[in-house]
């Protein structure tokens, strides 16, 4: 049995619970360590039952609660080399265990497959999930889809995507010049519209659930999230979940 849920997803935190069979592994923390309890409480959980953090990157939203919680967890903490250096002085006396990201490992029952993706940190990585039967792969923080991507994401159970903007939105909106280069660039975030072409290239025949993930509150909506990414897989805009900021996303079971 393989489920999962979001604690929150945005800029300002992100975390995701992986739950395979008694195997639960957090995918990054960016929130302070009672309001990860909080949100933990929320889907059922609490700190002792998480085994370990694995995390993508080094920017705040993404790893600002993750040594608090995994110190006084005591569960060890999966992250590239990279993004250990990048991090190396807030984590003293935590147990870290750096991974290639072309390398597979695991977490007692749950495969972890991640993947290098292009954005604009030391060595970002993103990951698949895998219980033996089922499959969920996550991508968040990407500038642009590329091959290995496509490959990786082919034929998941479960997919977590990264809609962090729509185009017109964005080009129109009050951010900076220099933010909105850097948001739409090579190595920033996915617009809905680079997504739902990444989803429709994909093979799609075991997809149970898709997520629209780390949406913008200032330039994307639900709304224009879930139309694109149903319009790419022919589907009804509600059969999109989509994991907010403030109220994560309850627990989906790919069975």
């Amino acid at each position: 049995m393989m489920r999962f849920a979001s604690l929150g997803s945005g800029s300002r935190g992100n975390a995701l619970v992986v739950e395979a069979g008694p195997t639960r592994v957090m995918l990054d923390c960016g929130f302070s360590y009672i309001e990860t309890v909080t949100r933990l409480a929320r889907i059922g959980l609490a700190p002792d039952d998480i085994h370990a953090v694995i995390v993508t990157h080094e920017h705040d939203d993404h790893v600002s609660g993750v040594a608090r919680f995994a110190g006084r967890v005591g569960i060890p903490v999966y992250l590239t080399t990279g993004t250990l250096a990048a991090v190396a002085s807030k984590f003293t006396g935590v147990r870290c265990e750096c991974f290639d990201p072309h390398a597979e490992f695991h977490v007692d029952d749950l495969r972890v497959r991640p993947f290098p993706v292009p954005h604009d940190a030391r060595e970002p990585a993103q990951c698949v999930f895998d219980d033996g039967t089922n499959t969920l792969g996550v991508l968040t923080d990407v500038g642009m889809p590329t091959a290995h991507i496509r490959a990786m994401l082919s034929g998941c159970s479960g997919l977590v995507l990264e809609c962090n903007h729509d185009a017109a939105l964005l080009r129109n909106g009050r951010y900076p010049p220099a933010l909105k280069a850097r948001i739409g660039s090579r190595y920033g975030h996915l617009q809905n519209a680079d997504c739902a072409e990444l989803l429709a290239a994909l093979d799609t025949s075991r997809l149970k659930h898709v997520v629209a993930a780390h949406l913008s509150d200032t330039n994307n909506t639900p709304h224009l999230a879930r139309s694109a990414l149903a319009g790419a897989l022919r589907t009804r805009p509600e059969d999109i979940h989509v994991a907010t900021q403030d109220g994560g996303l309850a627990w989906l079971d790919l069975g």
